[in-house]
C-alpha cells in the first residue's frame, strides 16, 4: 500500500466518524430527528398495511368495456393523495358515496353503492367493473339501475369519487392450498376475477375450477383475459355457459357448455375430493346451487356465497323446520323515532321492507347487508340474520335490510 493510498484510507475514516458525531449531536438537541432523515433515499412509498376510515377521494384514471355489448364497464381508480393502497381478500368490495345529480322532477341526492373489486390488490389503483342495469321490458314502472347508468353515462376519466375502503365477508382463504371452485352468474364474475388473479399471481400450483355463465357471447365479460389464463395455467379448468347462444357462438371454442351451471354440470365435470366452492350470482343461481351443494354433501364451511339483491340464500340448518310448516307470528316492533308501533308477521323478508310497508322512510344503499346505510341502533330486544352481513356491526346495532326480529323490538328509527 502505498502512502497516498494510506492517507486516503485515513481521511474517509476520519471524515465519517465527524459526519456519525455530528449527526448523534444533532439527534441529542432535536430528540426527534430519525437516522433516515439525513440520509437522501430512491425509495418508494411503503403500502399501507391498514385500511382507512372514512371516504376517501380516488380519480377515475382509466375506463374500458369488458363485453362486445358494451353493458360492462371497468373503472381504474387512482386515489388523490398519492398514498399507496392497502392490500385487501380477494373478493371483497368497494362503497361508494355518490351524488346523483338532479333530473327533471327528481332532487339531487346521495347514494351509497357497493361493487365487487375485480382485480388482485395493486398498490396503485383499485378496479371495479359495473354492469347498467337496464329496467326490464315485461315490467312496467321498474326504472334502469340508478348507480350503474350514473357510472356508464356520467363517470369519466379524471373524475373524482368518494369511496370506502374495502371490506366484506365474501373472499378466498388464501392460507389454504384446496381446489376451488368458482361459480358466477352475469356480473357475479367481478369477485371471481380478483380471486383467480390472486391464484395466479401467489398460487399457481393450486387447482382452480372456474364455471361461468352468460346468456350468449355479447355478453361475456373478460373473455380474452380468461382463455389467456386459460392457456397459462394447467392448474385452471375454465366452463363457460351459455344460455342462449348467437347463431356465431361456437361451442368448444367460445363456450364449453349449454344451458346454465346446476348441479348437474358441476357432478358430471368436478373430479372427486373435497373442494371450497365460492358463488356470486342472480337469485335464482343461488337459491338452486346453494342448498343443492349442501344436499350433495359438501361441508357447510366450504360454501361461500354472495346473492345479488337482499341476501336471503341461506345453508339449511339441522334446527331448521321442515318445508310447509308455519307457525303464527306475531312481533311487536316499536320505530322510536318515527312513534310507530307495529306488529310483525314474517310476510315481508326484513325490516327494511316491513317498514317501507309501513311508510316509514329509512335510508337504505345496496339492501344485502353490505354498505350499512340502514343500520340502526337497537334500542330494545333482538335482530338476527339468514346469513352474517358483511357490513361490520358495532354492539348495538343491527342491519334494517337482511334482518328480522328474534323477539319484541324497539329501534332507533
Amino acid at each position: 500500500m502505498t502512502a497516498s493510498t494510506l492517507l486516503l484510507y485515513i481521511s474517509l475514516f476520519l471524515g465519517s466518524q465527524v459526519l456519525l458525531g455530528f449527526a448523534f449531536t444533532l439527534l441529542r438537541k432535536r430528540g426527534s430527528v430519525p437516522i433516515a432523515a439525513l440520509l437522501v433515499t430512491d425509495e418508494p412509498p411503503k403500502r399501507q398495511s391498514a385500511a382507512w376510515s372514512g371516504l376517501r377521494a380516488f380519480r377515475v384514471a382509466r375506463r374500458t368495456y369488458e363485453d362486445a355489448a358494451q353493458t360492462q364497464c371497468s373503472f381504474y381508480l387512482e386515489p388523490v393523495d398519492g398514498v399507496a393502497l392497502p392490500d385487501y381478500q380477494p373478493g371483497q368490495f368497494l362503497t361508494f358515496s355518490l351524488l346523483i345529480p338532479a333530473a327533471p322532477g327528481v332532487e339531487a341526492r346521495t347514494i351509497t353503492r357497493c361493487y365487487s373489486l375485480s382485480d388482485s390488490p395493486s398498490p396503485n389503483h383499485y378496479r371495479v367493473t359495473i354492469k347498467r342495469v337496464v329496467a326490464p321490458a315485461d315490467q312496467a314502472g321498474v326504472p334502469d339501475g340508478v348507480s350503474s347508468n350514473f357510472f356508464h353515462d356520467h363517470v369519466h376519466v379524471g373524475n373524482t369519487l368518494q369511496v370506502r375502503a374495502p371490506s366484506g365477508h365474501f373472499y378466498l382463504d388464501s392460507v389454504g392450498l384446496a381446489p376451488v371452485v368458482l361459480i358466477a352468474g352475469g356480473i357475479g364474475i367481478t369477485p371471481m376475477m380478483s380471486m383467480l388473479r390472486w391464484c395466479a399471481q401467489h398460487q399457481p400450483q393450486r387447482g382452480v375450477h372456474l364455471y361461468y355463465g352468460v346468456r350468449n357471447s355479447a355478453e361475456h365479460a373478460y373473455k380474452a383475459a380468461l382463455e389467456d389464463m386459460a392457456n397459462k395455467l394447467p392448474q385452471l379448468r375454465l366452463q363457460v355457459v351459455y344460455s342462449k347462444p348467437l347463431p356465431d357462438d361456437r361451442e368448444g371454442v367460445d363456450y364449453q357448455h349449454p344451458g346454465r351451471v346446476d348441479m348437474a354440470l358441476l357432478k358430471q365435470t368436478l373430479p372427486h375430493g373435497e373442494h371450497q366452492f365460492y358463488i356470486c350470482g342472480p337469485t335464482a343461481m343461488m337459491e338452486s346451487l346453494v342448498p343443492g351443494l349442501s344436499a350433495w354433501g359438501v361441508a357447510s364451511k366450504d360454501i361461500h356465497f354472495e346473492a345479488f339483491g337482499p341476501a336471503s340464500v341461506r345453508l339449511p340448518k339441522s334446527e331448521d323446520k321442515p318445508q310447509g310448516v308455519d307457525a303464527a307470528i306475531a312481533i311487536p316492533v316499536h320505530f322510536q323515532r318515527s312513534g310507530r308501533s307495529l306488529t310483525w308477521n314474517g310476510k315481508e323478508g326484513n325490516l327494511l321492507d316491513f317498514a317501507e310497508a309501513h311508510g316509514i322512510r329509512v335510508e337504505s344503499g345496496c339492501r344485502s347487508g353490505s354498505c350499512g346505510s340502514c343500520v340502526s341502533t337497537l334500542v330494545r330486544g333482538a335482530v338476527e340474520y339468514d346469513n352474517p352481513p358483511d357490513y361490520d356491526l358495532l354492539p348495538g346495532q343491527c342491519l334494517l335490510c337482511v334482518g328480522k326480529p328474534r323477539d319484541s323490538l324497539a329501534l332507533d328509527a
